[in-house]
C-alpha cells in the first residue's frame, strides 16, 4: 500500500532522525523541521519523513553540506527545485537509525519559498480538520488511480496536490 494510516511512529522516527542531525551539525546556526504529511497528527501519508534543516546564512550551507556527508549522506542537487538541496544516503553508511528509518532530506535556506510552501502546508493542514480530510481522501483517490504504482502517484499529484495546497497561501 502506497498511503498508510497516520502512525504515532512517524514522529517518533523523527526525533530519532533529528537527534543524530543535531549531534552531526552541533553548532552550526540551524533549524531541523518536520515537514510533509508525516508531520501532521492523523493525516494518512506515504511512511517516508521529510525533514529541512534550515539555515540563515549562505556560508553555513558548506558546512551542513560538509556535515551530512561525513555521517553518510551525498549531495544530490536540487532537483529542479530551486533554494532546496536534497540530500540522500550512500548504502555504505554506519548509522543505524538513519538506515533504517526512511527519510528524504533537505537543506533550505530560511526564505527559501520551497521551505516557506512546506512550513505552511504543514501548519495549515495541522489547523484544519476539513482541509487535513479533504487533503487525505485525495491522497487515497490519487493512490488508488495510480494503481498504488509510485512514478504514477508521485506525476498525479504533482497535478492535483499542488493546486490544492496553493489555496492556502
Amino acid at each position: 500500500m502506497l498511503i498508510h494510516p497516520y502512525s504515532a511512529d512517524w514522529n517518533t522516527h523523527f526525533e530519532s532522525i533529528k537527534a543524530v542531525l543535531d549531534l552531526a551539525l552541533l553548532g552550526l546556526d540551524i533549524t531541523i523541521e518536520h515537514v510533509g504529511s508525516t508531520a501532521v497528527t492523523g493525516l494518512a501519508a506515504k511512511p517516508i519523513i521529510d525533514i529541512d534543516i534550515v539555515y540563515n546564512d549562505s556560508s553555513t550551507f558548506q558546512l551542513i553540506k560538509h556535515a551530512l556527508v561525513s555521517i553518510g549522506y551525498f549531495h544530490n542537487g536540487n532537483q529542479g527545485i530551486e533554494d532546496r538541496e536534497v540530500f540522500k544516503r550512500d548504502v555504505t553508511s554506519h548509522l543505524e537509525v538513519l538506515d533504517m528509518i526512511k527519510h528524504h532530506l533537505y537543506v533550505c535556506s530560511a526564505d527559501s519559498p520551497a521551505l516557506k510552501r512546506h512550513l505552511i502546508t504543514r501548519d495549515y493542514l495541522r489547523n484544519n480538520e476539513w482541509a487535513k480530510a479533504e487533503y487525505q481522501q485525495m491522497k487515497y483517490d490519487l493512490a488508488e488511480k495510480a494503481g498504488q504504482d509510485q512514478k504514477v502517484y508521485a506525476y498525479l499529484k504533482e497535478e492535483c496536490v499542488n493546486p490544492f495546497i496553493d489555496r492556502f497561501y
